[in-house]
């Protein structure tokens, strides 16, 4: 975040006043394959590493974390370096990757909700979590989220283990860009994703969906609210999908059987 100067109106106590004021940041974070290929996202400036591999995982170009030989991050030059493996074939993963998931080409027709719900992935997961687990674990996000708190535009997720053990977290402009990064420590930390939870305090599309899907994770649950697209691809994937997890109330839009009330 960045400190900067603001002239505040106040019509109640009919003040007008100079003062300081903490806003988010946003840098365009270049991620560098093999010295080759290139991507860049817009994002807060921290954990590039986790971003990265998170990216690189949900475009399909990274399958597992084995396959990285190295990865390099600096946050002076906003540029993340990974050197992939000499066995995998980096340029024919780029060219089958997802491109840009979250603008929808119209060359067919299509009734679904979420363009990609024909490649996603169903989650086999036992796991159950007391409600309680869950708005006590939001709390914890919620104090954790420092920057939010000092500059209200940040989204934030994190990943809890079945008992509320928070296991990773990040804070973010992008809500995508959040989901990205957990997953990516989750990955780098070699977390059993299937008997985990993830809390989000965005919005939830289909776009998140096929993210936790395919890394896994069978219960995703938001603060906000839940798109219609989000549920179908919930459906599909077999993801308990909840919303409005706020104020001791929980609404549970898909397999709420993963979601105990005691």
């Amino acid at each position: 975040m960045r400190q900067v100067d603001m002239t505040k109106i106040d019509l109640t106590m009919g003040s007008v006043t100079k003062m300081g004021d903490f806003v988010a940041e946003e840098v365009p974070l270049k991620i560098i394959i093999n010295d080759v290929y290139s991507f860049v996202i817009w994002c807060s400036p921290s954990q590039f590493k986790e971003l990265s591999v998170g990216y690189l995982f949900a475009e399909e170009i990274l399958h597992t974390i084995n396959e990285i030989e190295s990865i390099t991050s600096c946050e002076m030059t906003n540029i993340c370096k990974l050197q992939f493996k000499s066995n995998i074939n980096v340029d024919n993963r780029v060219k089958n990757r997802r491109k840009s998931a979250r603008i929808v080409s119209l060359l067919k027709n299509s009734t679904s909700a979420y363009q990609h719900d024909d490649k996603i992935v169903t989650v086999n997961s036992n796991i159950t979590v007391k409600a309680q687990t869950l708005l006590e674990a939001i709390k914890q996000m919620n104090e954790k989220a420092k920057e939010f708190r000092a500059t209200g535009g940040l989204h934030d997720s994190g990943i809890f283990k079945a008992d509320g053990q928070m296991v990773a977290f990040s804070e973010d402009v992008g809500r995508h860009n959040t989901v990205d990064k957990v997953i990516g420590k989750g990955l780098l930390s070699q977390i059993n994703f299937g008997q985990c939870f993830m809390l989000i305090t965005g919005r939830v599309p289909g776009d998140m969906i096929y993210k936790t899907a395919k890394a896994g994770l069978p219960i995703v649950a938001s603060v906000a609210a839940v798109l219609n697209s989000g549920i179908i691809s919930s459906q599909k994937a077999n993801i308990t999908l909840a919303g409005f997890v706020r104020d001791n109330r929980i609404n549970i839009y898909t397999h709420p059987e993963r979601i105990t009330s005691h």
